[in-house]
């Protein structure tokens, strides 16, 4: 059992980590001293804590301690004094900047407004928000982008010097610039949503706080951005999958797949509440990635029973998903649909052609869920050879321990 103090600094890192960074940032303008001086604060949390006891307020605690060691940093410094003013200067410009965000509650939008500045690429910007706003290591985004650990952080660092020699303001842009902003936004989001929904690695599949954060600046920026049907299809997508939390793991931590879950244990209200958001965002007529997604979501939370699931429109949703996003990983998920819906002959069929197609690329060579759901197709047409193999590759590829056991549970099965 974690001791209580090394549970109330993990607990503050989950809930903290993004609001102290993000202060530290507007503070001092530095993004590397932020992090490092936030760092610094937890560790010295672990130290002070046990002597005196988790304070009150843990994220006042956590952020006065790394502004007072930022203010050393800066003292130490040749330029101290010079940074200090400029800290200074920054601060109270940016205080006057806010007093006219009445719809941002706090640092973290508009650090994640900041890391999507367009003069950033796509990636850049998700990336960058991730590491300094949820705290996500290097590794954990770079297995959420599927690329290389050094590669990111090589990518993360371009990012931060790029901010810092073009200037770019820390703040929620004019009302006319925040469209050209919006994909990367919602995509900072998603991960953010996705990381906490489904953790790339560890002991814990899912990470609540992660997951409510996201789904609590979704609801700013839909605020903030009330015509933009894709802002609402995405807070609606979060608010459906989130629904289903509480019955995505048993009581022993284990995975629960969703045609096992026990539906009773849904959120019926946020169910409500994003099919509410889906048919306005799609009554615009607009339609994108983020609304053709809710809408699969939507065919999952409102069938009372697995076998009342429209599979068959959750392909075709699929189909037009991949239009509108290429991925690999949209058609994976479209040939599971498919087998759901024609038989697992057909999806198999569709799994082995993507298979072959990425073989030469290397995509997806790391992605756990492409032998499962080729091992679950065999599993269901019978070849169980096979699909124990199959099995076998996804629980070596798999990155938490709750989809190992899940999959170990499913070859046994097969044994």
């Amino acid at each position: 059992m974690t001791p209580p103090v090394e549970a109330a600094v993990d607990r503050a890192f989950r809930e903290e980590w993004g609001q102290v960074v993000a202060t530290l940032i507007r503070w001092t303008g530095d993004w590397d001293l932020a992090e490092e001086c936030a760092q610094d604060a937890f560790a010295q949390a672990l130290r002070t804590w046990r002597r005196d006891g988790v304070p009150r307020r843990p994220g006042a605690w956590l952020t006065t301690a790394a502004r007072n060691r930022a203010v050393d940093r800066l003292r130490r410094e040749a330029t101290g004094a010079a940074k200090l003013r400029e800290a200074a200067d920054m601060l109270a410009a940016q205080d006057g900047d806010a007093a006219d965000e009445p719809g941002v509650p706090d640092d973290r939008l508009r650090l994640i407004f900041t890391c999507c500045h367009p003069a950033l690429a796509l990636e850049a910007r998700v990336a960058l928000t991730l590491r300094t706003l949820a705290g996500l290591t290097t590794a954990e985004i770079a297995r959420a982008f599927l690329v290389g650990e050094q590669a990111m952080a090589k990518r993360l660092a371009r990012a931060k010097q790029k901010i810092r020699h073009a200037a770019i303001p820390y703040r929620v842009p004019p009302a006319h610039l925040l469209p050209e902003r919006l994909p990367a936004v919602l995509a900072v989001l998603y991960l953010l949503f996705n990381e906490g929904y489904s953790a790339t690695a560890g002991a814990g599949l899912v990470r609540h706080d992660l997951a409510s954060e996201a789904i609590r600046l979704a609801r700013v920026l839909v605020r903030l951005m009330p015509d933009e049907p894709e802002a609402a299809g995405l807070l609606a997508l979060m608010l459906m999958h989130h629904a289903r939390r509480a019955a995505r793991l048993d009581e022993a931590g284990d995975l629960v797949v969703l045609e096992d879950q026990d539906r009773g244990r849904w959120d019926a209200g946020q169910i409500a509440e994003g099919v509410a958001l889906l048919d306005g965002a799609l009554g615009r007529g607009r339609p994108g990635p983020y609304q053709v997604q809710a809408a699969i979501a939507a065919c999952h939370s409102t069938a009372a029973r697995p076998e009342d699931t429209d599979w068959a429109q959750i392909a075709v949703l699929y189909g037009l998903l991949a239009r509108l996003v290429p991925s690999p990983v949209v058609e994976l998920n479209r040939a599971v649909a498919v087998g759901m819906a024609h038989g697992p002959a057909a999806g198999l069929a569709l799994v082995d052609a993507l298979r072959e197609t990425l073989r030469e690329s290397g995509a997806l060579a790391g992605y756990h869920l492409l032998p499962a759901a080729r091992a679950d197709l065999l599993r269901r047409l019978g070849r169980t050879a096979e699909a124990a193999q199959a099995y076998r590759e996804a629980a070596g590829l798999a990155a938490t321990d709750a989809e190992r056991r899940y999959l170990a549970r499913r070859l046994a099965a097969l044994e």
